[in-house]
């Protein structure tokens, strides 16, 4: 005899949880067919087209200035001079007179004479909202350049572009928005990772015999497992830190601290070293996907055009 639930066929109930477990199987074993997916692969292609470049820059330029600190305690610092024989320095007043000369507009701060012969002077400068600094030779009134060593100057410039992108508060809002799709692009490149339950292990390794196109694969994807955790880490508090006017009622003093060090892993010698290694990650992972949109998209098109086989 028939049961009646066999007479009256699938109930809606199981017609729902067999699609359910139809899904999840397909996730599990192909999820490359899922639509939702698809729709993720391309949120990730464009975002990434988008903001490649300045993710590139940004990582590297994060790697350089966690170093800063230690790289300024052994940068060369003021100059020597030549002294003339039987010279005797300048008055103060008349420095004043050659900085004035050589900057015009600019209002003289403070003016520094160095106890040391062979030492030159140093005078801070101001026009506007700028201000500078200047070393002078007391013996002849020369600008001798700025008192910092040029690989300070470059770290504080590589500081302020990846702060402010050079553009002060508008390039920190923007930084803001950048980071925000930091976390897009890392969140659905997550996602897109899982190759199936017999593949996972394959995408965690880099097969350095492989054809470059597929060690290029290998890259994005074991640098964009082993790395995620961090390139959230840095979206988020890069977010947060673009927005401190925000932010400051809702976060207080210590947690605003603990994200800044966070992002920049200033914990100690070893966090710092790591995260100088890491930061590259984003470099990387933007790097290789430009080279595989490159490949299966404007490399196809070349060689269709050109009438080349692939």
């Amino acid at each position: 005899m028939f049961s009646e639930a066999a007479l009256l066929g699938p109930t809606s109930e199981s017609v729902h949880n067999r699609g359910r477990s139809s899904l999840w199987q397909k996730w599990v074993h192909r999820p490359q067919g899922l639509l939702f997916r698809k729709i993720l692969f391309y949120i990730h292609l464009w975002v990434g087209i988008g903001v490649g470049l300045y993710v590139a820059a940004i990582s590297v330029s994060g790697s350089a200035i966690v170093c800063s600190r230690e790289i300024g305690q052994f940068a060369p610092r003021r100059m020597t001079l030549a002294v003339p024989a039987s010279r005797q320095r300048m008055r103060p007043t008349e420095i004043e007179q050659s900085i004035v000369r050589a900057y015009p507009g600019y209002q003289i701060l403070s003016l520094r004479e160095s106890e040391q012969a062979d030492r030159p002077d140093l005078a801070v400068l101001e026009k506007g909202n700028g201000r500078i600094a200047r070393l002078f030779d007391p013996y002849s009134g020369a600008d001798l350049g700025d008192p910092r060593p040029a690989v300070v100057r470059l770290l504080g410039w590589l500081a302020d572009f990846h702060i402010n992108l050079l553009a002060g508060l508008s390039g920190r809002t923007f930084n803001g928005i950048g980071a925000f799709l930091v976390v897009i692009m890392g969140s659905t490149g997550a996602v897109l990772w899982w190759p199936g339950i017999k593949n996972w292990r394959r995408s965690i390794r880099i097969q350095r015999r492989a054809r470059f196109a597929r060690l290029n694969w290998d890259l994005h994807s074991a640098v964009g497992f082993w790395c995620l955790l961090f390139v959230l880490i840095w979206g988020v508090s890069g977010f947060c830190l673009s927005f401190p006017g925000t932010l400051n009622f809702l976060l207080s003093y210590r947690l605003r601290l603990w994200i800044t060090r966070l992002h920049f892993g200033r914990f100690n010698g070893a966090t710092e070293a790591l995260w100088i290694i890491l930061g590259l990650a984003p470099a990387i992972l933007a790097t290789t996907g430009a080279l595989m949109w490159w490949n299966r998209v404007v490399g196809k098109k070349l060689r269709q055009t050109a009438g080349i086989q692939p």
